[in-house]
């Protein structure tokens, strides 16, 4: 057999051993050394190989003769026809999740009740572009009862093409909110374009559609849904007959949240009141619901479920010898998101004067950037905070359009100003939530302060 007949072999009945990045290779790993914007991934090959690598995959030639060093005339064509095999090879159920905001929040969700009583395949991190759903099948478990893809997109056919590599048999839409609008210009255009992930022309095996209506671009998906044959939609929302939220109450310290469940009750409590987690507990009864599983199995291990890093994961840091609460929500951000942030952390149950905001920019709005940030500033200013940090050139034109706001608005350039000011002026048992869109400078000043966790 030869090495690459070996190393296709490799793959195909091995799980979890792709990586991109030679600081993750562990013994028996393949590093696929890929072109990046400034370093080519060679550069890093000897240290994958030092590290345990089995393989190294390349389309640079430039190595001696190496029994681990496998030279493709192009590594992207290559990884594609790979990954149609092994797609083709699983019999399991393969879930699909888009939507604009929350796909890796629900993957996450979904996987950890699953994992309870199944043996589950899914990316551990928001692989949803073209080489993330590679990496992902090319990861797959094939004896796995259930494996779960994020598809995302940010223009016009993504969401086709990758439907046809991944074939997803049960669906998932989260919602369609205002993300990527440089791009799609309006949300009825987003939501045309997440609608092709279940037209039978482009994915032939799909059999149902979950969805929550609740805009008019998610209806628009919904029409679309029913023109299509022989396709199942599960709606979860308060018009549903089957999957809805009956009530919520609030006690002393949490609340208890009844869901309808097929006309029958089942309940959790919960100390946060966050919109989105609810509805992510929703999808997860349903799909539980559709597919014969036992929906006690959420409400039993609810309680353990914890938020995802940089999407409302706490953490307790230390600055200036002082303990501060660090709620990061850093991972992205739209004009939704961003609402849903802020009046989340608006209820905390905390005196006003320990709260401080910090917010970065919003980013792929288009034309109308500048108005988006300057409406959610008055919208914030609705609510009281010690201090609001805004960052990002967005938000230093936005905040110049305030007039005699009630909260203090302070815009500083950057993490180590924003650093500095927070050693003069933080305090112990101050609350801090930061929320902002990737590689942004906010988002690197967050990541500055996993760096001070206790």
């Amino acid at each position: 057999m030869s090495k690459l007949s070996k190393f296709k072999e490799y793959v195909i009945n091995n799980s979890e051993k792709i990586k991109i990045s030679s600081k993750d290779i562990k013994k028996g790993d393949i590093f696929l050394a890929l072109k990046g914007s400034k370093l080519h991934g060679n550069n890093f090959i000897d240290s994958a190989i030092n590290k345990g690598a089995k393989y190294c995959l390349t389309d640079k030639n430039e190595y001696y003769l190496n029994s681990k060093i496998i030279v493709v005339s192009n590594i992207y064509n290559f990884l594609k026809e790979l990954v149609i095999i092994k797609r083709n090879l699983y019999k399991g159920k393969v879930i699909g999740i888009t939507g604009s905001a929350g796909k890796t929040t629900l993957k996450e969700t979904l996987a950890f009740f699953l994992k309870k009583n199944h043996s589950i395949s899914y990316s551990k991190k928001s692989y949803n572009n073209e080489l993330g759903i590679f990496i992902s099948i090319l990861n797959l478990n094939l004896n796995a009862s259930f494996a779960i893809f994020e598809i995302g997109t940010n223009n016009f056919g993504e969401i086709k093409n990758l439907t046809k590599i991944v074939e997803p048999s049960e669906i998932f839409i989260t919602n369609i909110q205002s993300t990527h609008l440089e791009n799609f210009q309006t949300k009825n255009n987003i939501a045309r374009e997440k609608s092709d992930i279940f037209l039978f022309k482009n994915n032939t095996k799909r059999t149902k559609l979950y969805l929550n209506v609740e805009n008019v671009a998610e209806k628009i998906i919904f029409n679309k849904a029913t023109k299509e044959k022989n396709l199942k939609i599960i709606e979860i929302n308060k018009f549903s007959k089957k999957y809805f939220i009956k009530n919520i109450l609030s006690k002393k310290n949490n609340f208890k949240i009844l869901f309808t469940i097929n006309d029958k009750l089942t309940s959790i409590e919960t100390k946060t009141l966050i919109k989105f987690r609810l509805m992510n507990l929703l999808f997860c009864y349903a799909f539980f619901h559709q597919n014969f599983l036992d929906i006690n199995i959420i409400s039993k291990y609810v309680k353990y479920l914890k938020p995802f890093e940089g999407r409302g994961l706490e953490h307790l840091i230390e600055i200036n010898n002082k303990k501060i609460r660090f709620i990061d929500e850093s991972y992205n951000a739209n004009p939704d998101t961003m609402h849903q942030s802020i009046l989340y952390f608006s209820r905390i149950k905390k005196n006003s004067n320990k709260k401080i905001l910090i917010l970065g920019n919003m980013n792929e709005l288009g034309k109308h950037s500048i108005k988006i940030h300057t409406n959610l500033l008055y919208e914030i200013d609705k609510y009281r905070f010690k201090i609001i940090i805004l960052c990002g050139e967005f938000f230093r034109r936005s905040v110049k359009k305030l007039s005699k706001p009630q909260n203090e608005f302070k815009y500083i350039n950057n993490k180590n100003s924003i650093m500095q000011f927070l050693h003069k002026n933080i305090h112990n048992d101050d609350i801090i939530l930061i929320k902002c869109s990737n590689s942004t400078e906010i988002n690197l000043f967050a990541k500055s302060l996993l760096k001070k966790v206790i």
